[in-house]
């Protein structure tokens, strides 16, 4: 049976940070006295599946016993699309429920919305405003691609986003102790926190390492791309087991042949199989696993099959989220929200 830290086969290797990540994970470093904090940052969107990446940072939190913090950046959402503020706000109001149905700790977790933390917290915006000193707006322009039609919101956000990287941002949990901060994230995320790390010995922090995660391809191939409006791209949190049936049955795309015959005779191609590629994450038996890839490329397996057994592990999976999602109360959402000391002492 599969640890969540088997799903992090499916990470892809920073080509940097290793000597940071040994660091903070050495036996001197994991002292009571002195965790790192772990931070990871969300854009609101619907709720397409993202469980099993919560599901390895909630094993991080167990297994390391750190502080989580996690940013929502509703700001961002607002700035990017084309959306009202106060639906970005409610976006991530609902992603919260989402990630706390994943089981993290109370006592240990802290999540934040940009629009409603930043108000709160004197902290965090002087540190926004220290890394927005040390970023001219040539090197943003350099990193993050800015033209002259952008909107001086984006151009400033990249400091909001680096903030959470420094523990003294939180006084509330870190107090004044200097923390390093361990960010698991999606790789297209790793522009904001180039920025962070050569700014951070500038203000006398500790660089960030990183943990990359890959991305899941969109149900019609690779070479295309998960989008919250269309809504055959993914599969959503909130799906049904009809819904998901039906997604999978005629939108997964098929590494198999055209019929039947040839099929059996060349086999399906696991490599560009959603069906397959979904079951690498979300398969908790890794022999099985190689057996479907060993049937499949041979030809014993057909893509229909395929696409049931995928069927078979999304259904309750899905389902057993939706019903702790419903037990989430506006009570334990505020609860998460609410800036408070967890249960270290640094």
């Amino acid at each position: 049976m599969k640890t969540p830290f088997d799903w992090a086969k499916h990470i892809s290797e920073p080509q940097y940070l290793q000597q940071e990540i040994d660091h903070l994970t050495s036996s001197q470093q994991i002292k009571e006295d002195h965790k790192p904090e772990k931070k990871d940052n969300i854009q609101p969107k619907s709720s397409q599946i993202t469980k099993r990446g919560m599901a390895f940072l909630s094993w991080l939190q167990d297994v390391f016993d750190v502080p989580l913090v996690i940013q929502l950046t509703d700001d961002e959402k607002f700035l990017w699309k084309d959306i009202k503020l106060e639906e970005a706000r409610q976006l991530a109001y609902e992603n919260a429920k989402d990630i706390i149905a994943c089981g993290f700790d109370i006592e240990k977790t802290f999540i934040f919305s940009d629009f409603d933390f930043m108000g709160q917290c004197p902290n965090f915006y002087q540190n926004v405003i220290r890394v927005g000193k040390c970023v001219t707006f040539n090197q943003v322009k350099g990193i993050f691609g800015f033209g002259d039609s952008d909107v001086i919101g984006k151009i400033s956000f990249p400091a909001v986003q680096a903030a959470p990287s420094f523990s003294n941002s939180f006084p509330f949990i870190f107090g004044k102790a200097n923390i390093p901060c361990l960010i698991p994230c999606a790789i297209d995320q790793d522009p904001y926190f180039r920025m962070t790390r050569d700014v951070a010995p500038r203000l006398g922090y500790h660089k960030p390492a990183l943990l990359h995660s890959s991305f899941f391809p969109a149900l019609q191939g690779a070479q295309t791309k998960m989008s919250a409006s269309d809504p055959n791209s993914s599969i959503f949190l909130t799906d049904t087991p009809k819904q998901i049936k039906n997604k999978v049955n005629k939108h997964a795309f098929s590494g198999g042949q055209a019929t039947i015959e040839e099929h059996r005779e060349k086999g399906g191609n696991c490599d560009v199989d959603i069906s397959y590629q979904y079951l690498r994450f979300f398969l908790e038996d890794d022999e099985q696993l190689k057996q479907i890839e060993k049937n499949y490329t041979s030809g014993e397996l057909l893509t229909g099959e395929l696409k049931k057994k995928l069927i078979d592990v999304l259904q309750p999976l899905i389902a057993s989220h939706q019903e702790r999602r419903a037990k989430i109360t506006d009570e334990t959402l505020q609860a998460f929200m609410t800036p408070r000391k967890l249960k270290y002492t640094y």
